[in-house]
C-alpha cells in the first residue's frame, strides 16, 4: 500500500510539473527595432516662433527666396522671406512665420533641420532696402502648406469712396497735421488695411489709409499696433494713443504711430 501511494504522489508532482512549463511564458531575445525612416516631406509645425533677432551669419539666394541664418546669440534660426538685400554681419529682425521642418531645397540641394518661412525679414543695417515687391511676391511658389502671402496694397488699387471719418474721430490727414497737439492723446480714426505684419516684437502692424494725407510724403499711411487680427482690405475703426517719433529699435522707427490700438473690423 505504502508504494502504492509513492508511486501516485510521484505520478501527481511530475504531471503538476509538466502543465506549470506549458502555461510559463517563453522569453525570447530579440533585436531593437530599426528606427523609423526619414521622410523628406517638410511637415508644417502648428506652432510658429515669436520672431527672433540677430547678426546674419550665412546667406544665399534660391528660386525668388533669400535664406538667412540668423544668430541671436543663444542659437542660430534659419529663415527665408521673398528675396532681398542683404550681406552677412548685416543685423535683422526675423518676424514670426510657419515652420518646415525637414525642409530640403532642391534648388540648393540642401537639407535644414527647420527653416522658419516669413512675409520680409527686416534688415536693420539697410532698413531703406525694401523685400519683394507684391507682384513678385504674387508669382514665387511658396512650400507646400504655406498660407498666402498678402503685402502692401498700392493706395491706386484701393477705393477709399465709402470711407468716412467716425464720429468723435478724424481723418489720417488731420492727424498728421495736428500731431504735434495730438501727441499722447487718444485719437480714433476709419481706413482700411493696406498691409498687416502679425507677431514681430510681441504684436501686430497695421498700416492703415483712407484716401486723406499726401503719398509723396508719407502723410495718407498711419501705422497702428494691436493685438486684433485683420487682413489686407479689411475697413477698421481704430482708437489708441498716438506717440510721436518711436524708435524700436532693429529699423523700426516712426515720426507717428499708434500703440496698443483698439480696432474693430467693420
Amino acid at each position: 500500500m505504502k508504494r502504492t501511494l509513492v508511486l501516485l504522489l510521484i505520478a501527481t508532482t511530475t504531471l503538476l510539473l509538466a502543465a506549470c512549463s506549458k502555461n510559463e511564458p517563453q522569453t525570447t531575445t530579440t533585436s531593437a527595432p530599426s528606427p523609423a525612416p526619414q521622410t523628406t516631406s517638410a511637415p508644417i509645425s502648428p506652432a510658429a516662433p515669436s520672431g527672433t533677432s540677430g547678426e546674419v551669419i550665412e546667406t544665399m539666394n534660391a528660386a525668388g527666396y533669400t535664406y538667412v541664418c540668423v544668430d541671436n546669440g543663444q542659437e542660430k534660426v534659419w529663415a527665408a522671406a521673398p528675396e532681398f538685400a542683404v550681406s552677412v554681419g548685416d543685423q535683422v529682425m526675423v518676424p514670426e512665420g510657419m515652420a518646415m521642418h525637414n525642409y530640403h531645397s532642391q534648388t540648393l540641394n540642401r537639407d535644414f533641420p527647420v527653416v522658419y518661412f516669413v512675409e520680409s525679414v527686416l534688415n536693420a543695417s539697410n532698413p531703406t532696402v525694401a523685400s519683394a515687391s507684391s507682384a513678385a511676391m504674387g508669382q514665387m511658389q511658396m512650400p507646400e502648406g504655406h498660407p498666402p502671402i498678402t503685402g502692401a496694397k498700392a493706395a491706386e488699387e484701393i477705393d477709399f469712396t465709402s470711407i468716412v471719418k467716425p464720429e468723435g474721430g478724424l481723418t489720417i490727414g488731420e492727424i498728421y497735421t495736428g500731431k504735434t497737439e495730438l501727441s499722447g492723446k487718444d485719437v480714433k480714426l476709419r481706413g482700411k488695411v493696406v498691409k498687416f505684419s502679425p507677431q514681430i516684437m510681441g504684436t501686430n502692424w497695421i498700416h492703415i489709409q483712407d484716401g486723406s494725407g499726401d503719398q509723396a510724403s508719407g502723410t495718407h499711411d498711419l501705422t497702428v499696433t494691436s493685438n486684433a487680427q485683420v487682413k489686407v482690405g479689411d475697413t477698421i475703426v481704430a482708437s489708441g494713443p498716438l506717440t510721436l517719433d518711436k524708435d524700436f529699435g532693429y529699423g523700426y522707427k516712426y515720426n507717428l504711430i499708434m500703440e496698443n490700438a483698439m480696432v474693430s473690423v467693420e
